[in-house]
């Protein structure tokens, strides 16, 4: 495993240990058995952004802290150049670009999201996962395979879902070519995120 994923693994680890949250509580809130999150606390597995948004949100740390190892400090605005945003590449799979990392406080998560096209994945089950909060996104290049629950659809350019994100959900690419989308997660009443 890279440097860059021990280097996460070292923050998690350290940033529990000091909160006195055990291993068996991340566990069950990352949906893994106490063994498999251990060993991602070892860095003998790369993380997913389910894992890192999830982990970042119980040890009230932004998730941007967790992968550069350092906060976000502005407060009046932040401006993102094209191509810019603070890149999170976990495994085969979307790439997401988070688009206001260097905001603090922040009540949404905007990010600029591929997801490259892979048939295998177009034709197969879509793993579904969940997190507080709701979610906006909007299709700016491709098309989407969408599944919110036990509902599936087609999403293509300039088309948009809002949805409860408590609820299971997952997407794929579709059409042969991969899909460019916004994705804003937005804060529950309680102020937590996924």
């Amino acid at each position: 495993m890279g440097d860059k994923i021990l280097e996460i693994a070292e923050r998690i680890r350290g940033l529990r240990a000091d909160l006195g949250i055990s291993a068996s509580e991340m566990a069950k809130l990352v949906e893994m058995t106490e063994e498999e999150y251990l060993e991602c606390e070892e860095g003998k597995h790369d993380f997913s952004f389910t894992f890192l948004y999830k982990v970042s949100q119980r040890l009230g740390v932004d998730i941007s802290e967790l992968i550069t190892g350092s906060g976000p400090t502005l407060s009046v605005y932040t401006h993102v150049k094209k191509g810019k945003g603070l890149r999170i590449e976990r495994r085969k799979g979307l790439k997401y670009q988070s688009l206001a990392y260097l905001f603090k406080n922040r009540n949404a998560e905007p990010f600029l999201v591929e997801a490259p096209y892979d048939e295998a994945a177009e034709k197969g089950e879509i793993m579904q996962r969940s997190h507080e909060g709701q979610e906006f996104d909007y299709i700016l290049k491709g098309s989407l395979r969408m599944k919110i629950d036990d509902h599936e659809f087609i999403m293509r350019e300039g088309d948009s879902v809002y949805y409860d994100a408590s609820h299971r959900h997952g997407m794929v690419a579709a059409g042969g070519e991969p899909c460019v989308f916004l994705a804003v997660v937005i804060r529950d009443n309680d102020g937590r995120m996924s």
